[in-house]
């Protein structure tokens, strides 16, 4: 038998200056980083790409990302099967290239690769195809960590639990009772349900640690302008957004 490939699964928050100095060492080892490429002018590949000219310059090898069924009207279902498919056809991709460059590769996940990101399940759906691999992972700085110290706030009350979900199910949560809730992978503002949530507060960032870095805080009724505002502030800027919100309800 050969050597199994080695996989390195690594954590890099929002960009150099959150990669940790366990994850530094780690790509220090790796001979490649495989990355999806979204679009041709792709500024998150960039942003990989200065990773590694800081911390090791190994070789980055981008695949064209598969297509994904986006609709605005899947319904939970259809967007988890999406998601599924989506999935499949990147670890399809990924297989290929492991089976033929062998050695050591490695993934960079933006914020933590426990939360809200794939990467794992996808390296699982490589195995299945039956590529020989090992992998690790290494954890990075994740978005609600950061939100929470952009904002200056912990994100539970004393002895309260905090829930975390998507900004598509942000109504699914409220109406199960919850009422401290960290929201993810959101849409723009006005896809999101706040129905009946206008005098709870919310902390809002986006980009959190890029110069595109935006943070509103306030009552939802009277922020949900500037936070629309300054998501499309933060797209302009990066090229990209990601975004995340704390809300809760007042005491």
């Amino acid at each position: 038998m050969g050597t199994p490939v080695r996989v390195r699964i690594l954590g890099v928050g929002m960009g150099p200056q959150h990669v940790t100095a366990e994850v530094a060492e780690a790509l220090r080892s790796v001979d490649y980083v495989l990355a999806a490429e979204k679009a041709d002018d792709d500024r998150l590949l960039g942003l990989r790409r200065e990773i590694l000219r800081r911390y090791g310059d190994a070789e980055l090898v981008a695949l064209p990302d598969p297509p994904r069924d986006r609709s605005r009207g899947l319904t939970t279902g259809g967007y988890e099967a999406a998601v599924g498919d989506w999935h499949d056809a990147r670890a399809a991709q990924y297989a290929a290239i492991l089976r033929e460059r062998g050695g050591t590769a490695a993934f960079l996940v933006w914020g933590d690769p426990s939360l809200y990101d794939s990467t794992i399940r996808v390296v699982e759906k490589v195995r299945a195809l039956g590529v020989d691999l090992d992998y690790d992972v290494l954890a990075g700085i994740s978005a609600p960590q950061l939100l929470a110290a952009r904002h200056r706030i912990v994100l539970h009350e004393v002895g309260r639990p905090v829930h975390i979900t998507t900004g598509r199910r942000l109504q699914e949560a409220v109406t199960a009772g919850l009422d401290n809730i960290v929201a993810m992978l959101n849409p723009p503002t006005d896809r999101v349900d706040f129905t009946g949530l206008d005098d709870w507060s919310i902390w809002w960032g986006a980009n959190l640690g890029a110069p595109g870095e935006r943070l509103v805080a306030g009552r939802v009724c009277e922020v949900l302008p500037a936070i629309a505002a300054a998501r499309a502030d933060a797209e302009a800027d990066d090229g990209w957004v990601m975004d995340a919100f704390l809300i809760r309800r007042p005491r």
